[in-house]
């Protein structure tokens, strides 16, 4: 399922020096709502919940997991990822970021198997360095199929 949602339409890397965290996740959310699997509402209400509440989506080093409440802005369960080459504060400089994953749900159940193997990927370190380190799409690709293998 991890490839279904993480392929060569929604993965991105980009040079990301000159990117605010609110670019970041507007730009890796943009395959989503490309494919009307978000409105770009959905958006706006991921960059409102982090300036209410915090950089709590910065899961581990480097990994943002941008996600908000299902809404009538979400038409289905996605997934997509910008890979920055340069780190991009989230919020403040104590949060670097490189790995800006976009998650959307149309209720609290339907994206748990999404996030139980983006799990399995991110808590293999080895992967998570070959994807830091990843300057292509097709590098990121044949990462997560070397994974699901």
């Amino acid at each position: 399922m991890l490839l279904d949602l993480l392929n060569a339409q929604t993965l991105q890397v980009a040079d990301g020096s000159n990117l605010s965290w609110e670019e970041a996740i507007t730009i890796a959310a943009q395959p989503l709502v490309d494919t009307n699997i978000i409105d770009p509402a959905y958006v706006d209400s991921i960059i409102s919940v982090v300036k209410e509440k915090g950089p709590y989506m910065n899961i581990g080093p480097q990994i943002v997991l941008a996600h908000a409440r299902p809404d009538s802005s979400v038409h289905g369960v996605g997934l997509s990822l910008l890979k920055t080459n340069s780190a991009v504060d989230f919020v403040d400089a104590k949060h670097p970021v490189k790995l800006w994953f976009v998650l959307t749900a149309t209720d609290s159940q339907s994206h748990l198997g999404v996030i139980q193997q983006l799990m399995t990927l991110l808590t293999d370190k080895a992967a998570v360095q070959k994807v830091l380190e990843a300057l292509s799409v097709g590098q990121i690709l044949t990462i997560l199929q070397k994974l699901d293998s």
